[in-house]
């Protein structure tokens, strides 16, 4: 049997683990049909089916979950191995795979990357905008940046912006139809435009008072699972909206509430010290 070469055993992983031969394809820089025929001549190199494949779906076969099991710690090893050469480089580069949460993509990481590029060009950034909790190890992410306090025990995890307040904002058409709410108590008396989370959940709106957090139950005509369709709802006149200050400003005037929803500053976080690249290391966003 002939050897089967990095570049097969990594098309192989890289299809187990996104359960999709395009997101494979993504993954690594090439085209789904060279990702397709790499899987194919290591199944025959090794003799055994490796991946079930349907119109709809990809899985591992018994003999593939094997092989996965076994190599993804030699490919993560002989990555590692590579990577420890950057430290006898005068500059650092590599990839670097970052998972970001909106709004940190477009009012923390947006405006450095022009001079992190310029300082780090051997650094090429790989930057995925999620919405949802993303775990950065199952991920295959070095780090990750998003609003908040609560991390993995595990996780490092490292401030990179001041205090991001939520507040809430309508159009003057829709204040002049309802008047402004002076406290957070008035907004049950109002049209209120709300998110669902990727998770299913609906997202609260909190506010601070006294360096106390509380819940308001809202309620109104438009749940949605973006910002956009919401943002322009409210400036259409549909109702109020809650969102981070930069992102209203953009669009809409706060309303005049006497205490806005604090929610902490945006962090950037990393697995532990012991497995953080070269390329997140030196590159500091």
């Amino acid at each position: 049997m002939l050897t089967p070469g990095l570049s097969e055993t990594s098309a192989l992983v890289a299809v187990l683990e996104r359960k999709s031969f395009t997101k494979a394809a993504e993954q690594l820089g090439l085209s789904p049909a060279r990702i397709s025929e790499l899987v194919r001549n290591l199944e025959e190199r090794v003799g055994v089916r490796l991946v079930e494949r349907t119109t709809r779906s990809v899985a591992a076969t018994p003999a593939g979950e094997r092989l996965l099991e076994r190599l993804r710690p030699l490919l993560d090893e002989y990555q590692s191995a590579l990577e420890s050469l950057n430290d006898f480089r005068s500059r650092p580069a590599g990839v670097l795979r970052l998972t970001v949460a909106p709004p940190a993509a477009d009012f923390v990481l947006a405006p450095v990357i022009g001079l992190f590029v310029s300082q780090y060009p051997e650094i090429s950034l790989d930057v995925s905008i999620d919405r949802g909790f993303v775990d950065i190890v199952e991920g295959r992410f070095d780090a990750g940046i998003r609003n908040g306090e609560r991390f993995a025990k595990d996780r490092i995890a490292v401030r990179i912006s001041d205090e991001m307040p939520f507040v809430v904002a309508a159009s003057p058409s829709y204040l002049e139809r309802h008047g402004t709410p002076a406290a957070p108590d008035e907004l049950i008396k109002h049209s209120c435009i709300r998110f669902r989370l990727p998770t299913g959940a609906l997202v609260l709106w909190r506010f601070g008072k006294k360096g106390r957090m509380f819940d308001v139950q809202v309620d109104g005509p438009l749940i949605a699972t973006e910002p956009a369709i919401g943002i322009s709802a409210a400036v259409h006149g549909a109702g109020l909206v809650q969102l981070p200050l930069p992102i209203l400003r953009r669009n809409l005037p706060p309303v005049g509430l006497s205490v806005s929803s604090p929610t902490g500053c945006n962090r950037a976080w990393t697995p532990s010290l012991s497995t953080i690249p070269a390329a997140v290391r030196f590159g500091r966003l």
